[in-house]
């Protein structure tokens, strides 16, 4: 098969298809996203070597429960042992010998087949589109912190960042908040917010300080200083960032204020297809181009530029849009 590989650096390759365990699932990949993880690994990120790639629609080519097979399908990403103790204390996603997708020890979803433990599969309803399908995972993210925190509608929220990850995370607070706010670098990427009815300001702008929640979702290592900033005493700063740099920020002021900085990863993916299917989350104006796989090291190159959002690989040959 063809696929994105990192070793030194980015490159397409033919590579072996995956052979499925007794419990997975052969998926062949439609369309593929391009998320700041991705980029990330690219600078050295949790030293991944292999087929990058975790947020995914595919059909199902192979699998034990033939109620699988040649359905579309999303996937969560951490493939656990069920055998250690975070798993057997009702903690599987922090399982000490899981795999994650494109991420750590399993090859992800840049390429034309990944596998899956069938467990980790989701159908996905037939009004959702395949590239509406791609966001579900990092919506599920997003919708993480609603199972981590009560937010109420008189919560005042704000969300830093108005990339691929910021975006989401602001549509789903609105949800659960009146009062969301996102700071972004981008007046364009921040009207995008403008039909949800999200306030926006720019990163010059004043904003006031005493936030009820600040999520940090900038994708830089000063998102944390600028989140302490803006909480209130007592508030929570959650954190969404994963860089490969280190990041820096004076750490007496929480301590003082009393503040709860809790980190924040991967989520629930039933909300995420509910509201994509029922439209409460809209996604498409997010997507800013499409590549075939063949123009997959051009995908990636594109989705560094200032004047994109998401990217999407199509797996099937087409040229850039």
């Amino acid at each position: 098969m063809r696929a994105l590989y990192v070793e030194e650096g980015l490159e397409l390759r033919n590579c072996a298809a995956p052979m499925r365990a007794e419990d997975e699932a052969l998926v062949r990949v439609l369309v593929a996203g391009i998320c700041n993880t991705d980029i990330e690994i690219l600078k050295g990120y949790m030293r991944f070597r292999g087929i990058p790639g975790h947020e995914f629609v595919g059909v199902v080519e192979q699998a034990s429960n033939p109620g699988l097979r040649g359905k579309r399908v999303v996937g969560e990403i951490n493939c656990v042992c069920h055998d250690c103790p975070e798993c057997r204390a009702g903690r599987p996603h922090h399982c000490m010998r899981r795999t994650v997708l494109g991420i750590q020890n399993r090859d992800g979803a840049f390429a034309q087949y990944l596998t899956l433990p069938e467990e980790n599969l989701h159908l996905v309803p037939d009004g959702v589109s395949d590239e509406d399908a791609v966001f579900v995972e990092p919506l599920a993210a997003a919708f993480r912190i609603l199972e981590q925190i009560t937010i109420r509608s008189d919560d005042r929220v704000i969300v830093l960042g108005d990339g691929k990850l910021g975006q989401l995370v602001a549509r789903v607070m609105a949800l659960a908040s009146d009062q969301v706010l996102c700071i972004g670098k981008h007046r364009w990427k921040l009207d995008l917010l403008k039909d949800p009815g999200i306030k926006t300001a720019t990163v010059d702008e004043p904003v006031a300080p005493g936030a009820d929640v600040v999520v940090e979702a900038t994708g830089s290592a000063d998102g944390l200083r600028r989140a302490i900033e803006l909480v209130r005493p007592e508030g929570t700063i959650v954190l969404k960032t994963t860089i490969a740099g280190e990041s820096v920020a004076a750490m007496s002021v929480p301590v003082i204020n009393e503040v709860r900085i809790l980190g924040s990863r991967c989520g629930p993916f039933k909300p995420a297809l509910e509201a994509l299917s029922l439209g409460t989350v809209e996604v498409a104006s997010l997507v800013s181009a499409r590549f075939g796989l063949e123009q997959g090291v051009e995908a990636f190159d594109r989705s560094t530029a200032s004047d994109v959002i998401k990217v999407l690989v199509h797996m099937e040959q087409r040229g850039a849009a």
